[in-house]
């Protein structure tokens, strides 16, 4: 069930913690705390960590009847278990995407003051200028913010049209938004990094399971 589902059966006295009804929707559990709901003993689920390399035409959502494809659809057959994806790429936009169970770990990852780092290879309809770059890493002002690059860069030194972009902030199509406020338009965007996170040896619509060493990097929070 969804959370507030969760609540509301909490809260009419249907879960049971160490044989003691509880109706505090905060009640802390471990895993060693028996768990019940109308006498069946929960079962905590699996931990599952999937590494996704989105191609473009697919949304970033659980569901969404508006959509023709979501990333869920790509990954249908790596596990029984629900999973979500952390953060958003949008439709266009393609590259690493993580999709997991682990609130917990998402929560770390989404959050800006773990400040998760992100790196995307832009390819745009003119040559980027120096002094744009320049703009870019003081800052540029959106609607709602002013947004700064970490580290900008020409990935191909003979092609300036393509730009490679460290950023922090997680919102909303923000390196779209960093090169239309300057009058360029993102032709291609692609997520290389993400968390630590790389999609190298995997092709695009192709997904795996995450190593024990990468979940024990991003629990460690040594993803920056």
């Amino acid at each position: 069930c969804s959370r507030r589902e969760a609540d509301e059966l909490i809260s009419r006295g249907l879960v049971s913690v160490n044989g003691k009804v509880v109706t505090d929707v905060g009640t802390k559990v471990s895993r060693d705390d028996k768990v019940t709901y109308q006498g069946k003993k929960l079962e905590p689920d699996k931990k599952i960590y999937i590494l996704l390399n989105k191609p473009k035409g697919y949304v970033t959502t659980v569901k969404d009847p508006h959509a023709e494809f979501t990333v869920l659809d790509l990954v249908k057959d790596a596990t029984g278990e629900r999973i979500y994806p952390v953060g958003r790429l949008d439709k266009s936009t393609m590259g690493v995407l993580l999709l997991t169970n682990d609130g917990d770990l998402t929560g770390k990852l989404t959050h800006p003051q773990y400040g998760v780092k992100k790196v995307y290879h832009v390819f745009l309809d003119r040559e980027v200028t120096r002094a744009d770059m320049e703009k870019i890493v003081e800052g540029v002002e959106l609607d709602d913010c002013t947004i700064s690059a970490d580290a900008i860069s020409y990935p191909e030194p003979e092609d300036h049209t393509q730009i490679g972009i460290e950023i922090h902030s997680g919102q909303n199509r923000v390196v779209r938004r960093i090169f239309e406020k300057l009058g360029y338009e993102v032709r291609k965007l692609d997520r290389v990094y993400f968390a630590g996170l790389t999609k190298k040896n995997l092709p695009r619509g192709k997904w795996r399971h995450l190593s024990i060493k990468e979940i024990n990097m991003l629990k460690r929070g040594m993803f920056k």
